[in-house]
């Protein structure tokens, strides 16, 4: 089972953040603390309140020295110090962990709260075995037919490392709330085969029964508040301690982008909040996943007809009015 603890990642953005602000509280420049505690190099006090490196407990204690930290925030400043470099300790708690899903782990853990949106595939967390499977392999015939370095890992290593993270959604305590808006077309016949929808289908269903699951699906012909179109996948997380910073990830085809601006996060939730409002309600979907799937089982089983051929059953519309397949 996955830690709900929060990652060291994390904890290293929350440190530094805490840093700076007692810095700045003190009334100094980035040059005065390096002269101050004799580091060599300002870089360095430039990566630790960034987050970027794995903060050194000694040098910790010499800045909350320098800045006059009263004994409390010392102390938990110094436990988070401790969390932010146990990286090892911390990926112990997934069975496999590529470094393409590490960054997804290290935003989930600890997570509160979790928005997502992906205008063309299922969100890794709710994918099955068999849907992330295609998904990963096409995204490794790309890369080959580009010429990029074949990757390290294995596609059942990369698998393992979706179902390690997908565990948090499922857990006993500190599961996140989760909110996800699913496109209809992710869910056509383009994204695999029948048998891979189907079973997606089918768990995407029983995830929309959970408690601290909610999924909306936006029909394909559906407009959005203002006639919006959102332009790429992105998620939001919220995390348990307020203190710890809210973040987005823009998600490319190849690239992803992680933000903490708030007039950028601001911009993301306006837009999921259209999406949300756009897309059928909770009810509807589980209404739509569940025809969606009975309709490939038919398909994939006809029934068999004396005189004749089966004659195609009604489109059925869900109780929003909405037509639920198409």
């Amino acid at each position: 089972m996955p830690p709900a603890v929060p990652s060291p990642i994390l904890r290293r953005r929350r440190l530094g953040g805490e840093l700076r602000r007692l810095r700045e509280a003190a009334g100094l420049t980035g040059d005065q603390v390096i002269e101050h505690v004799g580091w060599a190099s300002a870089s360095k006090l430039s990566r630790l309140e960034n987050g970027r490196s794995r903060p050194d407990p000694q040098d910790v204690r010499d800045l909350l020295e320098l800045y006059r930290t009263d004994d409390a925030l010392r102390l938990e400043l110094l436990g988070i110090t401790e969390e932010a470099g146990d990286m090892r300790g911390w990926l112990k708690g997934y069975p496999a962990m590529t470094q393409q899903q590490r960054g997804f782990a290290e935003l989930e853990a600890g997570c509160a709260e979790i928005s997502e949106y992906n205008p063309v595939l299922v969100p890794g967390l709710l994918q099955t075995t068999g849907y992330a499977r295609m998904r990963i392999a096409s995204a490794r015939h790309v890369d080959l037919a580009a010429g990029a370095p074949e990757a390290d890992d294995d596609i059942e290593t990369e698998i393992r490392a979706r179902q390690a993270r997908q565990a948090a959604l499922t857990r006993e305590t500190d599961a996140p709330r989760y909110t996800a808006v699913l496109e209809e077309t992710a869910l056509g016949h383009r994204a695999g085969p029948s048998e891979v929808l189907r079973e997606q289908l089918a768990q995407l269903c029983e995830l929309s029964m959970l408690p601290n699951v909610t999924l909306h699906v936006l029909l394909r012909d559906t407009p959005i508040g203002q006639w919006y179109l959102p332009p790429t996948a992105f998620s939001v997380y919220r995390f348990a301690d307020p203190l710890d910073p809210e973040t987005l990830a823009i998600e490319g085809g190849f690239t992803d982008v992680m933000s903490t601006e708030a007039i950028t996060l601001n911009r993301y939730k306006v837009a999921f909040e259209w999406l949300c409002t756009a897309a059928l309600s909770a009810t509807d979907t589980a209404t739509w996943l569940m025809e969606s799937a009975g309709r490939l089982t038919e398909a994939a089983n006809p029934p068999t007809v004396a005189n004749g051929p089966a004659t195609a059953p009604a489109q059925r519309r869900g109780s929003s009015g909405r037509l639920t397949g198409r």
